[in-house]
């Protein structure tokens, strides 16, 4: 059973490392998922949506998304977008909103931070 985090952060490349910069703060929920389970999730859009952190595991966007100024797309919260995360397979999670949107993840094997933190 994987977990899944209430709570998510996307960070985008807005400059920085992980060792920079802390993660921004969000709501704290953790929940138990299973495959093929939505779970509410707050994903974390400030720079672009590029990454997200489900559980103890790093996953990064297939295609990544960004206005091109280091922030999200029109049509999106920020810093924030709430919607459900659904674990597809142990290694892709599929973020879905009310909007519309829809964000395709990879887990990042062995990871254990995220690729790039906003400044």
């Amino acid at each position: 059973m994987a977990i899944l985090t209430g709570a998510a952060m996307v960070l985008a490349a807005c400059g920085g490392t992980a060792a920079q910069a802390a993660k921004p703060a969000a709501p704290s929920r953790t929940v138990a998922a299973t495959v093929g389970s939505a779970h509410p999730y707050v994903l974390y859009t400030h720079c672009g949506i590029d990454e997200a952190r489900i559980g103890n595991r790093y996953f990064e966007a297939i295609h990544p998304l960004s206005d091109g100024r280091d922030d999200p797309p029109a049509g999106w919260g920020n810093p924030y977008q709430r919607g459900t995360m659904t674990l597809l397979s142990p290694d892709e999670a599929l973020f879905r909103d009310n909007a519309g949107h829809q964000v395709l993840f990879r887990a990042r094997p062995g990871a254990k931070s995220f690729m790039h933190v906003c400044a």
